[in-house]
């Protein structure tokens, strides 16, 4: 008998075969139906923060700082925290936090199926949050949300496991393109933190599905790039040294951002009251914060187009900077519903405004945009989908360079310093450590109890590494 070496004329570079076409028009359904859940959310996190801070039932543009309720304002976010706490404890415990995890979680353990209350849910009880005051971003709980639509919709068909992740990805990324109308970083979201492989099987319908979001929302005038920035600077040694200096600050950053948001979280977990409660108590710390900074409160889109302009002075930056930073990790410790990525642009940015005034010259807003790429890239592991996100923010294809320096810094002064990130730490601490080194196409990420993982043998990795992936059977 021939071995496959002497007679490979049957061998193929990838098992994927005629029905990723099937997977890939499915995916544009997906698509179309996450597009307008996401629009959805925008509009019902606007009506939320009408009602709440102006007692108007609008879709107006109203500013959170021109609230009449004036110190009394600060009990909003404690009502609305309220409510996510009744809904989480009685609808869906996965409403709780920003929305990825989740998402990897269903993926890795749940074989991609997630229910109907999470898509119902997730955007309902995130409208509340971010309505209120909750500083977070509406971007992880659209991702949750695409992502259970393609999971809701694969699951009434029959298709394998495999094709159902790559569906709830489809999903996922169809949702991130829908926000902020940047496909290619949503698509390297998907590779860097979802799909666990990079396969024909898996990228092309991803891809299909933001491609087709972006053309959608781009048809309903929706805008992009919805941060444009035109600045730069000229490339040099000393501004290498530079964004080197800022990319190792963002890594500093997210790791203390990390530490942060758990230490509050550990914290919660010593109160002798229920969960459900928890969400009280960082709305109080809202509520608060938003006294002490108004601008700290919901998305802050506002914040990261004013520091990409110049306009933010470092002590604003700064004061931004710290009154964000407490809220969103003391609100996200509690376990209310937001997301992560709005965030930490802002508070990057901030970063970068700081910073701006001993770092070399260049156009305003460029360190800031900098930044807010490292901090994102270096708090959430994905260098690549931060840098490809900050240019198509900003449709700026200058800055790719100087991004992919500090993006990488940052990603190496994380991984260096911190075992896991902001998204893996949750996943550990429910007892599955995720090790996401690249062993072999079949093993991009292996999930295993924390005693497998301690219990580790070497000569079975070896071996796993050369074992040859089998097709998924048919759900």
């Amino acid at each position: 008998m021939k071995s496959d070496h002497a007679n490979p004329g049957h061998l193929r570079d990838f098992t994927t075969d005629a029905r990723v076409l099937l997977i890939a028009g499915i995916a544009v359904v997906v698509a179309t139906v996450g597009l307008f859940a996401g629009i959805a959310l925008l509009k019902l996190i606007r009506l939320a923060t009408n009602i709440a801070y102006f007692g108007q039932f609008t879709l107006a543009d109203l500013k959170l700082q021109d609230t009449p309720f004036g110190y009394a304002s600060v009990f909003v976010p404690v009502i609305g925290a309220l409510i996510i706490g009744v809904m989480a404890r009685f609808g869906s415990d996965k409403i709780r936090g920003h929305g990825i995890p989740e998402a990897i979680e269903a993926i890795l353990l749940g074989r991609s199926r997630l229910d109907a209350k999470v898509a119902i849910l997730k955007p309902l009880s995130s409208a509340v949050s971010i309505g209120t005051g909750g500083p977070f971003g509406a971007e992880g709980p659209i991702i949750m949300t695409g992502g259970a639509i393609g999971s809701l919709i694969a699951q009434m068909l029959p298709v394998s496991d495999n094709e159902r992740k790559t569906l709830l990805v489809a999903g996922a990324a169809a949702g991130m393109t829908t926000v902020f109308g940047t496909p290619i970083a949503a698509i390297m979201l998907a590779v860097e933190l979802l799909l666990f492989e990079w396969t024909p099987r898996s990228f092309i319908p991803v891809a299909v599905a933001a491609v087709i979001a972006e053309v959608e929302r781009t048809m309903l005038h929706l805008p992009g790039p919805i941060f444009p920035f035109q600045g730069g600077m000229e490339v040099s040694f000393p501004a290498l040294a530079g964004w080197v200096l800022v990319g190792m600050a963002a890594g500093l950053l997210s790791g203390l951002l990390t530490q942060m948001v758990y230490a509050c979280e550990d914290g919660f977990q010593k109160l002798p009251i229920h969960w459900m409660w928890w969400p009280m108590l960082g709305g109080l710390v809202v509520g608060v914060g938003g006294l002490i900074e108004p601008q700290a409160l919901g998305v802050g889109y506002d914040n990261i187009a004013d520091m990409l302009d110049g306009r933010t002075i470092a002590t604003a930056a700064l004061t931004l900077l710290v009154v964000k930073a407490i809220i969103w990790s003391v609100a996200l410790g509690s376990g209310t519903s937001g997301g992560v990525l709005a965030p930490l642009l802002i508070m990057g940015g901030a970063m970068g405004a700081v910073l701006a005034g001993f770092l070399p010259a260049a156009d305003p807003g460029f360190w800031a945009l900098l930044a807010m790429a490292a901090t994102m890239g270096g708090t959430m592991r994905a260098p690549l989908t931060a840098t490809f996100f900050a240019v198509e923010l900003t449709g700026n294809t200058h800055v790719l360079v100087p991004l992919i320096a500090a993006t990488a810094t940052a990603h190496a002064v994380t991984v260096l310093l911190m075992k896991r990130s902001i998204l893996t730490e949750k996943i550990a601490r429910r007892g599955h450590h995720m090790v996401r080194e690249c062993v072999g196409w079949k093993d991009l990420m292996r999930v295993r109890s924390k005693k497998q993982a301690e219990e580790r043998d070497r000569s079975a990795l070896l071996g796993f590494r050369i074992r040859r992936r089998k097709q998924d059977s048919v759900a």
